[in-house]
C-alpha cells in the first residue's frame, strides 16, 4: 500500500497572498519521535553551566552577524517591516544573553542548606535543596514575533538556560525565517562543542500535536490563540503522565481613562492610545482592546484626538490572510451590536490590508446586558480597539469585574490621583481592582512594549495564560526546573551546588541566612 506523501510547508508573502517557495514538508510521527529522541540524547550535555552559557551568547552573536538576511526572511513572511524587525531581533539577541549572565550568576537553582539541628522539635535532619532540568522542552512559535517568541524566543532561550534541549513546532507564517534561525542555533551548539540535538525543528499541525503527546517531553511553551493553546493545554494534562505547558493564550488589555485625567491631558491620552492600538498593525499580544472613556466634554475631546490620529494611520498588511479574514469578519461582527458606533470604520483596507478603527458603546448598556455583548469582551487581533464611555469610576470599575485574566491592565490617573492626594481613594482603587485582573499594570503609559528586564512579568490570569509564570526575562528559566531536596546525604555524594565548600560559588541561603557565593 502507497504511502501518502508528506504535506508541503510553502513560505507565503502575506502583502500578496502568493506562495514564495517550498520550505520542508511536514514533519511525520516517526520524525518528530526522532527529534524529542536527539533532544532526549543530549540532555547530558547542557548539563555543564559554562558550556550553557557559551551556547547562549554564541547564538546572540551569530544572529547579530546574519541580522541583515535574518531580517529580510523575516519581513518577507511576516510584512511586519524591518524597523519593527530591526528591534525584534536586538530584543532576542538581549534576551539570549541576559538568560547567559543569570545561568553565570546561578541564582536561579535556589540552592537552599539547612544544617542539622536535634535541639530542634521535632529535630531536623541536614536538608539541601536546588533545582535540576525537567528534560526536553516542546516549544510552539508565535506567529506574531517571528524572533522574540519563535524558535530563538524567550522560551527557547530560558530552556536552553535551564538545561533542557528544545523541539520548536515552527508556526507556518514564518517556516523559511524559522529554518534560517534553527540553523544558527545548531550551528551554536556546534561551535561551543554540544550536540546539534540541544534545538530541533518540526513542522506541521500533526506534528505540534505528536510533540505535546511525545512521552519524552518534559515541558511545553506556546504563544499563540485560546483556541489552539486550550487544546494543547488539554492534551499536556490527559497525557498518563501529565506535563506543564506555560500558555499564553490570549488577552483584551483594558484601559481605564479617569474623569480627572481626561480632563488633565484629553489630546495626549487620545493621541497614545491611537499609537498603541495601531503598532504593528494591532498584531500586538498586549494591544489595548478594551477602553473605558468617561463620558462628558474631556471623553469628548479625548475620542476626537484619537479619532484624527487613527484616521490618519494608513493601511496595513495582517500576517497573513486567514487572519485578515478573522479581522474584517471579527469587527463586522461587533459593529452590528445594538448601540455600537464606528467613528473611525475598521475592516478591509484593500484586497491585502486592513484599516485600523475603533468601535463605541455605552459602558451602562454592556452592564445591562453583559451576555448580549460578550463579543466586545473577547480579543480581536488586529488594529481595533472598543471604547466603553463610562459615567463615572465605579461605573468603569463595575466594567472590569465582567472582565477575564489579562497579561496587562493600564490606567490613566491625574495628577493628584497618582499622587494618592484624591480624597476618594479612587487611583489606589483601581490599582487594587487592576492588580486582580493582570500580570502587569501600567499607570500614566502604554502596554505595547514589554521589557526583557529581570522585574519583568509577562503572564496573567487565565485566558491570558495557563500558568502563573512569565515568559519575558530571566525568570522565565523557573518554568522549566523542578525543586529536589536531599536529606543526610553524605557529602562525597552530594551534587557539586550542595557542598559545604560551595566549589561552584553559587549564590545560596544557608540556615536561613544569604550567601552572595
Amino acid at each position: 500500500m502507497a504511502t501518502a506523501a508528506a504535506a508541503p510547508v510553502w513560505s507565503v508573502d502575506p502583502r500578496t497572498g502568493k506562495r514564495r517557495e517550498q520550505v520542508a514538508v511536514e514533519a511525520t510521527a516517526a520524525e518528530v519521535d526522532a527529534a524529542v529522541r536527539a533532544a532526549h540524547t543530549a540532555r547530558p550535555a547542557l548539563a555543564d553551566r559554562t558550556a550553557r552559557a557559551a551556547l547562549l551568547r554564541r547564538a546572540a552573536d551569530l544572529l547579530d552577524a546574519t541580522g541583515a538576511r535574518v531580517i529580510e526572511a523575516a519581513d518577507a513572511e511576516t510584512a511586519l517591516g524591518p524597523g519593527r524587525l530591526t528591534g525584534e531581533l536586538a530584543r532576542t539577541t538581549h534576551q539570549l544573553r541576559a538568560c547567559a549572565d543569570a545561568v553565570d550568576e546561578g541564582a536561579f537553582l535556589d540552592v537552599r542548606i539547612d544544617h542539622a539541628d536535634p535541639s530542634l522539635t521535632p529535630p531536623r535532619p541536614d536538608l539541601r535543596r536546588h533545582k535540576i532540568p525537567l528534560g526536553p522542552v516542546a516549544v510552539y512559535a508565535a506567529s506574531n514575533f517571528p524572533l522574540a517568541f519563535s524558535v530563538p524566543g524567550g522560551d527557547t532561550a530560558s530552556a536552553l538556560a535551564a538545561g533542557c534541549p528544545v523541539v520548536v513546532k515552527a508556526h507556518p507564517d514564518h517556516p523559511a525565517t524559522s529554518e534560517l534561525v534553527a540553523a544558527l542555533l545548531r550551528r551554536a551548539a556546534a561551535d561551543t562543542g554540544l550536540p546539534e540535538g540541544v534545538v530541533g525543528l518540526v513542522h506541521g499541525f500533526g506534528a505540534g500535536v505528536e510533540l505535546v503527546r511525545h512521552p519524552l517531553i518534559a515541558a511545553a511553551g506556546f504563544t499563540g490563540s485560546v483556541r489552539g493553546g486550550r487544546a494543547l493545554f488539554d492534551a499536556a494534562a490527559a497525557r498518563p503522565h501529565p506535563i506543564p505547558f506555560h500558555g499564553e493564550l490570549g488577552s483584551l488589555n483594558p484601559v481605564v481613562v479617569t474623569e480627572a485625567a481626561a480632563a488633565e491631558r484629553a489630546e495626549e491620552i487620545g493621541a497614545g492610545l491611537a499609537a498603541s492600538m495601531t503598532l504593528g498593525t494591532g498584531q500586538f499580544c498586549v494591544k489595548p482592546g478594551l477602553v473605558l472613556v468617561p463620558e462628558g466634554p474631556a471623553g469628548d475631546r479625548l475620542l476626537t484626538a484619537l479619532t484624527a490620529a487613527v484616521s490618519d494611520t494608513e493601511a496595513g498588511v495582517l500576517l497573513d490572510h486567514r487572519m485578515r479574514d478573522a479581522f474584517v469578519d471579527g469587527v463586522r461582527a461587533r459593529a452590528q451590536l445594538p448601540g455600537v458606533q464606528a467613528p473611525v470604520t475598521p475592516g478591509a483596507g484593500g484586497e491585502h490590508t486592513v484599516a485600523a478603527g475603533f468601535l463605541t458603546l455605552p459602558a451602562a448598556r454592556l452592564l445591562d446586558d453583559p451576555d448580549g455583548y460578550a463579543l466586545l469582551l473577547e480579543e480581536c487581533f488586529g488594529p481595533v480597539t472598543v471604547v466603553l464611555r463610562h459615567a463615572g469610576d465605579d461605573a468603569a470599575g463595575a466594567v472590569l469585574a465582567h472582565l477575564p485574566g489579562n497579561l496587562t491592565a493600564t490606567l490613566h490617573l491625574s495628577a493628584g490621583e497618582s499622587a494618592g492626594a484624591d480624597p476618594a481613594g479612587r487611583g489606589a482603587r483601581l490599582l487594587a481592582e487592576a492588580t486582580a485582573l493582570a500580570g502587569r499594570v501600567v499607570v500614566n503609559g502604554w502596554p505595547t512594549g514589554v521589557a526583557v528586564a529581570p522585574a519583568q512579568h509577562h503572564g496573567g490570569p487565565y485566558p491570558a495564560t495557563t500558568s502563573t509564570a512569565t515568559s519575558v526575562g530571566a525568570t522565565a528559566i523557573e518554568r522549566w526546573l523542578r525543586p529536589v531536596a536531599y536529606q543526610d546525604t553524605p557529602p562525597a555524594l552530594l551534587p557539586p551546588e550542595l557542598r559545604e565548600e560551595n566549589p561552584l560559588g553559587l549564590p545560596r541561603r544557608v540556615d536561613g541566612r544569604p550567601e552572595t557565593g
